[in-house]
């Protein structure tokens, strides 16, 4: 196998808090695809920082009374701790704050100016009177101006995923006051990247640089229609780094964040004499970016066009994932769903978290969520249950008398999962480790299997099998091994105690491959504990209590809350019966269009997998624009009596909630639901 060279970043977390097991999703996916490509033999490097800049960063420094440095550099040692903690291993962790950062930002800014790619406008800008900062997006809240969405920061929609300027939201409010936004204007830098679209349009959508999902929303909606141009600078006062030939204006965090990436690597090459075009100018070296789904536009749109005008190489590979809930939430402070990395360390082993993730992580883009009896049920089983299980079961027998000295006959079980190491790396390589940690559990059943028919305490007990319980043990042992060496890249602590235990240690795929043989056994060590219920809700618990303390006392109910109650009072009973006569199934929303001379509907074409469409009309036109509902999935009611309509043909209902008008909510299944199962 031919070594490859591989330099792989994660997002850059922003240093205006502390981690939370949101953000380790990201971290741990990136550490897991990096430790497993070491394992293969390749020289992957991990680079990351922390993104420093910006409004949030300066405010919070006013508000401690203290520099913007001090607070940074602070931060920066609470992350690298709790990374530490977690198992994440970068190669190099700097700060966008740093003379490498602004050496490159000076040198792919030049590049842009040669290019004629720079363009100054006159910029009207929401200004928060109260606290004399121009605001940056995410410090503004308002309505999507696109599907009317309430309660949408200033960059995006969470509901319609469309990317606006904050200036363009509905009844914008200042989230760092509370103030409602004055319009100011002020000179702006802008970066022309509609020169760049047949570029991006072939870079996108050629190759696999992307996953289908993100290309083809790339392709539907920025590169369907001219790009606009990209707003890359803030007037003073900002907290970053002064444009050299723009006195007075200073680049707008999402342009130095990402040269965070060279800029760490420079200072990685700088510590180990190696040299930087050999990293990010070398078609030997592949680049790959494990980000967030929320920032897929940053880095495929304009990151390749700074790269390409400044001459660096361009990313291989983005791999986009999806959010995490919790407990089938969202994220979120007042629901006490939003924990920290340092508090989840508090209760739990990290170790647990790595594997979970592992197990819900795959290629595509979907959510995962971190439902707390499953995470429970499912490390106990895999992990406990079968593979330290394993061990545990068999090194004891054998402690005085090590492996046997040549592998016993077994059936063809070593070979069996000697062979599956192929389509576990292949499912690693993709970066779906749900898939690869499926088939090692398969592996681990196999094994478990034949321990359960050998009964090696049994023939312990008989006195005269020695020679078979050692050959019985020497199997299972080293069937172990193997689920180990497949599992060191999620579980990297396991394969070091895995080595003291059975005398040698795990330095390659390829040690999969072949049985140990007359290698000393240790003593056993328990090698981890089952996972308790208890601390698991004490951790949720002391999260919730962290946010609460955090947002200025105990969640309390909203204003509303209650009302909707009193405008539309509960049903009479049902029978169950009654219920279960109604047909709700999950469909996808494939085709929606206004209806003409129709104030408040919209024509929807379900479908229901296959080939099987339903036609409704749905009285949301004043809460949902057709274009931000195409690919979303509902419930949708399908065994309604169609009802013919003047404008066509209604053949079922999708469920929503609210008084309507504007207040209309859809109902949406969770992550992962497919088109035309039932609910329940």
């Amino acid at each position: 196998m031919t070594s490859r060279r591989l330099l792989v970043t994660s997002a850059l977390p922003y240093a205006n808090g502390p981690i939370h097991l949101g953000h380790m999703v990201e971290y741990l996916q990136t550490d897991i695809w990096v430790r497993f490509q070491k394992l293969r033999g390749h020289r992957a490097l991990y680079i990351c920082a922390d993104d420093t800049h910006g409004t949030a960063i300066m405010m919070r420094a006013r508000q401690e009374v203290r520099s913007e440095e001090e607070l940074i550099a602070d931060v920066s040692l609470s992350h690298q701790a709790d990374f530490a903690a977690f198992g994440v291993e970068f190669d190099h962790f700097g700060s966008t704050n740093s003379a490498a950062n602004k050496k490159y930002c000076d040198e792919i800014w030049g590049a842009l100016r040669a290019k004629q790619l720079i363009e100054e406008k006159e910029v009207s800008q929401l200004f928060d009177p109260k606290e004399g900062v121009f605001l940056a997006d995410r410090f503004v809240k308002g309505t999507c101006p696109k599907c009317n969405t309430n309660d949408q920061l200033g960059d995006n929609c969470e509901n319609c995923g469309e990317t606006y300027d904050a200036a363009d939201l509905k009844n914008p409010v200042s989230t760092l006051s509370g103030a409602v936004p004055e319009v100011r204007s002020a000179k702006h830098q802008f970066v022309k990247i509609e020169s760049s679209h047949h570029f991006l349009n072939s870079w996108t959508q050629d190759g696999n640089r992307l996953q289908p999902g993100i290309a083809n929303h790339l392709k539907g909606h920025f590169l369907a229609e001219p790009l606009r141009d990209w707003d890359v600078s803030r007037p003073a006062p900002y907290f970053g780094f002064e444009i050299p030939d723009a006195p007075g204006n200073y680049w707008y965090v999402w342009f130095d964040a990402p040269i965070g990436y060279i800029a760490s690597t420079s200072e990685w090459c700088e510590k180990n004499n190696e040299k930087l075009d050999d990293w990010w100018r070398s078609d030997d070296t592949e680049i790959i970016h494990f980000i967030g789904k929320d920032i897929t536009y940053f880095h495929t749109l304009f990151w390749p066009t700074m790269l390409r005008a400044a001459e660096f190489s361009l990313p291989n590979r983005v791999h986009v994932h999806g959010f995490l809930t919790v407990n089938g939430e969202k994220m979120s402070k007042r629901r006490g769903t939003f924990v920290m990395a340092r508090t989840y360390l508090d209760f739990l082993d990290p170790a647990y978290l790595r594997y979970y993730y592992a197990a819900k992580l795959n290629h595509k883009v979907d959510d995962i969520d971190l439902d707390i009896e499953d995470f429970v049920q499912k490390v106990n089983s895999d992990l406990v249950g079968k593979v330290v299980n394993l061990a545990s079961r068999s090194a004891r027998f054998i402690k005085d008398v090590g492996l046997a000295d040549a592998y016993p006959e077994d059936g063809g079980l070593f070979k069996t999962a000697a062979d599956a190491g192929t389509e576990i790396a292949e499912a690693y390589e993709a970066a779906d480790t749900a898939r690869a940690m499926r088939l090692i559990m398969a592996c681990a059943d196999r094994a478990n299997e034949y321990v359960d028919q050998k009964e090696p305490w049994a023939l312990k007990k008989a006195g005269d099998k020695m020679a078979e319980v050692r050959d019985v043990c020497s199997v299972a042992l080293n069937l172990y091994r193997q689920l180990v060496i497949y599992l060191t890249p999620v579980l990297p602590q396991l394969a070091e105690q895995s080595a003291e235990l059975l005398g040698s240690p795990i330095t390659h795929w390829g040690d999969a491959q072949s049985p140990l043989c007359g290698n000393p056994v240790a003593k056993f060590k328990h090698l981890m504990q089952r996972v308790d219920m208890a601390k698991c809700e004490a951790m949720l618990q002391a999260g919730a209590e962290a946010a609460a303390a955090d947002i200025g006392g105990a969640p309390s109910q909203s204003d509303d809350d209650g009302q909707a109650l009193v405008d539309e009072p509960l049903e009479d009973e049902c029978t169950i019966e009654q219920f279960t006569a109604i047909d709700l199934r999950v469909a996808r929303i494939v085709e929606a269009e206004a209806v003409p001379k129709a104030n408040k509907l919209l024509k929807l074409t379900l479908s229901l997998g296959g080939d099987e469409r339903k036609t409704v009309f749905a009285g949301i036109k004043g809460a949902y624009e057709p274009e931000a509902l195409v690919d979303r999935l509902v419930i949708a009611v399908c065994n309604l009596k169609p009802r013919q309509m003047k404008f066509g043909l209604s053949e079922g209902m999708v469920l929503a909630a609210g008084p309507g008008k504007k207040d209309v909510y859809l109902l949406s299944p969770d992550s992962g639901a497919k088109p035309g199962q039932r609910i329940h």
